[in-house]
């Protein structure tokens, strides 16, 4: 899930995952910068990609399982 909140001209995004029980893991939050387009920057695209792997493994590990 991604929020995008405007805010004194600016635009911020939070991006996490509600994807396990009972646990919410914030994943990744920035201010977008770009001017042209609305696409999310393929750095933070593979930061968060890598943490959610992370997050994943956390709450298997955390669950026992």
């Amino acid at each position: 899930m991604e929020i995008v909140e405007d805010f004194d001209t600016n635009t911020y995004r939070a991006v996490y995952t509600v994807k396990f029980r009972d646990v919410v893991y914030g994943l990744h939050c920035f201010q977008k910068k770009s001017k042209k387009g609305i696409s999310t920057p393929k750095h933070d695209i593979e930061l968060i990609e890598a943490r959610l792997k992370r997050a994943e493994a956390d709450y298997r590990q955390t669950q026992g399982g």
